[in-house]
């Protein structure tokens, strides 16, 4: 059951063009801290740094980074950075967002090292976006198996947003140029959360619905699932399994391998490999029933609270943070936590408790 799309700032202006999610630019507190949670133990590749900043990327990646880390006062979110198709796009991003009313900054030389010309907006959802074309290509160091660990993180994957009102933001999404993959409802047509891409994958981002807008994760992949398996005891043994929030698990949202963490300012890092291909022009979106305890961990297990209730903050393009909405209709953890009876492993003889179509 479609929900009726909620009233939000449109333009007749084109979109840009976006190409991939291609990095995130997180404020941390303890900058020695992040780099031995984030190099020394994850191994993201260093591609430069200095006493206020870090550069890093993954293994296959060839742009100049995937992760800045920043010092600051706070944990927050800077910026949600997306990769456009040409140098023109970034004029489509400037006048597509400036006819939305949205704060709009211009900078030709970039926001940080290695981007080019770049645009940074507040959206109308109020998170802090960045599109970007030019950017200075480093070694990508796919055939470097020397360099890989047994938990080698090789791509940049998705982020994943916390917003109040899923309807309105998927609306604006799709508007955007994002397709639609999976969502989770309820019969009542509640949409909990949503899951959108651009390139050929499950998501580039997603929306949970909750109090927001916040950052719920950044995602990176591994090439199997056994790489996640190490990554856990390498924590172990590191006497650092404090950090592991969720998982190891299998979604059913995504079909993915997962491994949920937090960084040493509480930034929620997702590992995550093995979904599939949504690049075919009729691909069906799967939805899913908000009451099937499969969709969020395929093997029934329950999710951890902090996982529905925790989310970074994001920052304005003043570097303020931005005021939390708060969700108005129900959210999945009314339906999860100390709700077991309302859910289900196994409903009818056939029904898995999704259902596909091109329901958007």
């Amino acid at each position: 059951m479609n929900q009726p799309r909620t009233d939000s700032p449109t333009t007749e202006a084109t979109p840009p063009d976006i190409v991939r999610a291609a990095y995130m630019e997180l404020v941390v507190t303890d900058l020695a801290a992040a780099r031995e949670f984030y190099v020394d133990i994850l191994g993201l590749v260093v591609t430069e740094e200095d006493e206020t900043a870090i550069y890093l990327r993954t293994l296959e990646e060839f742009i100049h980074h995937n992760l800045v880390l920043r010092v600051g006062d706070e944990p927050a979110v800077a910026a949600l950075a997306f990769r456009v198709r040409s140098p023109q796009d970034l004029d489509r991003a400037e006048d597509y967002y400036r006819d939305l009313g949205c704060d709009v900054r211009r900078s030709a030389e970039g926001f940080v090292r290695g981007i080019g010309a770049a645009v940074r907006v507040q959206d109308p959802l109020g998170f802090p976006y960045e599109f970007f074309y030019e950017t200075e290509h480093v070694a990508r160091l796919a055939w470097n198996y020397e360099r890989y660990g047994a938990g080698a993180l090789v791509r940049l994957d998705h982020f994943n947003q916390v917003y109040p009102d899923v309807v309105a933001g998927a609306a604006y999404l799709e508007d955007l140029g994002f397709k639609r993959t999976e969502d989770i409802r309820d019969d009542d047509g509640i949409t909990y959360a949503a899951w959108f891409a651009r390139k050929h994958t499950v998501h580039d981002t997603a929306l949970t619905g909750g109090d927001g807008p916040r950052m719920h994760h950044i995602a990176f992949s591994t090439h199997e699932k056994h790489n996640i398996l190490y990554i856990c005891d390498k924590l172990g043994a590191l006497r650092r399994s404090d950090c592991i929030e969720r998982g190891p698990g299998r979604h059913g949202v995504s079909n993915a391998f997962y491994l949920y963490l937090r960084d040493p300012d509480g930034h929620r890092v997702e590992i995550y490999t093995q979904d599939y291909y949504t690049g075919d022009p009729d691909n069906p979106v799967v939805t899913w029933d908000v009451h099937d305890n499969q969709r969020r961990d395929w093997w029934g297990n329950p999710v951890v609270p902090s996982w529905y209730t925790e989310a970074s903050t994001v920052l304005d393009l003043d570097g303020d943070p931005v005021p939390l909405q708060q969700r108005q209709e129900a959210k999945e953890m009314d339906v999860t936590i100390g709700a077991d009876g309302f859910s289900y492993t196994r409903k009818g003889e056939t029904d898995h408790g999704f259902k596909l179509g091109n329901q958007v």
